[in-house]
């Protein structure tokens, strides 16, 4: 017991790689650089944010599932990572074993943005224009399988309509197509489009939450907007190797459930339309748990298989 609370307390000693599973200015990179910056300030050690997006996130996860179990190669995975397995017959890793749970470190819901060359304002607009014309309106993404291309296909199939996914190799990418009007609509991560809606780049016309967005108040949820049941909550969370020690893992959760309360993190990333959280390890293992099952019925139900 000594022994194990001793490394605890030793740990770190050397720089910490954060392995992120998406491309520079993604939600999941804004989140992890937040969090990195304070965790090498409270730690006394560098925090390198490693940025390996593709495949979904699988090439990130697979990387530290495979690294040592030494509390220094961490991944910050954003919401595909519970979408995987219901898309993936097999992933190099098993995605509840073979990665322990350390921290959900912030959640938003997507909002639904259209290019302000498109004459629509509402959900139901939307629907009615995509309705009149079947595989004209195009929605990006930032990959295949990602979470913004599954909120997309389950909005298709919940509003009966035909709309047509572009994945890029980034979201950025897509909301510079987004912004000119060469796709017509994202469902976009706020931190990666607030700007774009405060600069009216693009229009924003609902979020996908369960409830308005505190960022957003005028904004209506998409089931307000006559689509019941329609939800996408997009999040970030802190995984180690599954043999990492309880310890580091102890460690490494308190300090992050503890900057997760600062009123200026809280502040900075509100703004962007994030909700810091900083749970349990445990509590990381039931979402985890109640995601992947929750998207294997979507999955399933929309018929998606990879591209």
């Amino acid at each position: 017991m000594g022994s194990t609370c001793a490394i605890g307390q030793t740990y770190p000693t050397k720089p910490i790689r954060m392995i992120v599973a998406q491309s520079v200015g993604g939600n999941a990179d804004f989140i992890a650089r937040a969090f990195a910056q304070r965790l090498g300030d409270r730690l006394a050690q560098q925090f390198v944010v490693d940025n390996r997006p593709g495949a979904g996130g699988t090439i990130a996860a697979e990387l530290v599932a495979r690294g040592a179990a030494d509390g220094y190669t961490l991944l910050l995975a954003p919401t595909a990572y519970g979408i995987n397995p219901a898309l993936y017959a097999k992933l190099p890793y098993d995605p509840l074993r073979d990665l322990a749970p350390v921290s959900l470190l912030a959640s938003s819901s997507a909002v639904i943005v259209v290019s302000p060359q498109l004459q629509v304002r509402t959900i139901s607009e939307l629907i009615a224009l995509a309705k009149s014309q079947p595989g004209k309106l195009h929605y990006g993404s930032s990959g295949v399988a990602a979470a913004n291309h599954l909120a997309g296909e389950l909005f298709r199939s919940m509003a009966g309509i035909d709309i047509v996914h572009v994945p890029y190799k980034a979201a950025t990418a897509a909301l510079v197509d987004l912004t000119s009007g060469r796709i017509q609509l994202m469902f976009a991560s706020p931190p990666s489009v607030m700007a774009l809606i405060r600069g009216g780049k693009v229009r924003a016309i609902a979020t996908a939450g369960t409830k308005r967005a505190a960022q957003l108040p005028d904004l209506p949820t998409v089931t307000e907007s006559g689509l019941p049941g329609y939800q996408n909550t997009i999040w970030q969370a802190l995984l180690a190797p599954a043999r990492t020690p309880k310890a580091i893992i102890d460690r490494l959760y308190r300090e992050c459930a503890d900057i997760a309360r600062q009123p200026e993190l809280r502040e900075r990333l509100q703004a962007d339309g994030s909700e810091p959280i900083g749970s349990t390890p445990q509590e990381l293992g039931e979402h985890i748990a109640g995601e992947i099952a929750r998207w294997t019925k979507v999955v399933k139900a929309i018929g998606l298989k990879p591209e």
